[in-house]
């Protein structure tokens, strides 16, 4: 469909929806607490919603459901050659949720336009993990007694012995480490922190690191970040991709992997362990223990590839 010639009531309506995301994402990061990263999403994916009312005369305010539904549909089939995919219409979806559930909230709209939207089903993935010879093989990558090896071979131990998120690591500050009762303070999302235990190893890397390449990194100036790159400065997370991408290469695990997959790594080889979900969710820092339990999936999933390697009756000839 062409756009619509520009009107008055149009340019109202375009106004209208501009103030109420500015609304909305004040009360996300003011009230809520969430991420810069999460709130450019929820305003990337609101956008394209204020585009497609913009373009039909659709006041936000009286949308209706058939409306609603109808952008949705066409998220599927965007373009009329490239549908988007599952996931990311789930999470255009959920942020369309939370816009008007807000408005809602804040009386301006008396029936919320988005209950009873469908969603393509998604289909399920279960993330990828490394087995424990893959992740000694990639801890031990970092070779040599440069102030970068020191650095890399304390990141990798801490991702994997805390399961940490990307943004969780590069946000550790020097006095979030307890190298002496083995703990660990990671701030997750929504700036919820919590403790996470270290491990031998783990704070062996860390005491390392602090001792023979920090001091070289920072170069005597102030600087809170536990992690710093070669100019002395916080690390990014785009530093801190490079640096797994790297170890992963010289491990043989490119295609495997990314930061995340050690935080997969952890909460996975905890449960196969013998550790309990609970604890698991407390680590991983999830809201929901539903969130964690797809864990358990995938130790079943490897229990079962195991089964069949390994029982004599499991497989007929």
């Amino acid at each position: 469909m062409p756009p619509a010639v520009a009107t008055p009531d149009v340019e109202l309506e375009n106004a209208r929806f501009e103030h109420l995301l500015l609304e909305f994402l004040a009360y996300l990061e003011l009230e809520r607490g969430l991420s810069r990263n999460t709130l450019n999403a929820y305003r990337t994916d609101l956008l394209q919603f204020g585009e497609y009312l913009r373009e039909r005369g659709i006041d936000p305010i009286e949308i209706t459901a058939a409306q609603m539904s109808e952008f949705v549909g066409s998220l599927t089939s965007a373009d009329g050659e490239h549908p988007l995919a599952a996931s990311t219409v789930h999470r255009k979806t959920a942020a369309l949720r939370s816009f008007y559930k807000h408005l809602r909230r804040e009386d301006l709209i008396i029936d919320d336009p988005t209950v009873g939207l469908t969603t393509p089903r998604r289909a399920k993935k279960l993330p990828n993990v490394l087995n424990q010879a893959e992740v000694s093989k990639l801890l031990a990558s970092p070779k040599g007694s440069s102030p970068q090896a020191y650095r890399d071979r304390a990141i990798l131990e801490v991702m994997y012995a805390c399961g940490l998120r990307a943004s969780e690591l590069t946000g550790l500050e020097t006095t979030d480490v307890d190298t002496h009762h083995g703990m660990l303070k990671a701030r997750g999302k929504g700036s919820k922190e919590r403790i996470v235990p270290l491990g031998r190893q783990a704070i062996a890397a860390i005491e390392m690191y602090q001792r023979s390449a920090r001091p070289e990194l920072v170069k005597g100036r102030s600087e809170k970040a536990l992690f710093l790159n070669f100019r002395g400065k916080a690390l990014t997370r785009q530093g801190l991709y490079k640096i797994v991408q790297g170890h992963a290469r010289t491990a043989g695990l490119e295609n495997r992997m990314s930061p995340h997959t050690l935080r997969h790594s952890f909460a996975t080889h905890l449960l196969a362990g013998g550790c309990d979900l609970r604890a698991v969710q407390e680590m991983l820092g999830h809201a929901d223990v539903a969130t964690t339990q797809i864990y358990t999936h995938l130790s079943g999933e490897q229990l079962k590839d195991v089964y069949f390697k390994t029982h004599p009756r499991a497989v007929t000839t």
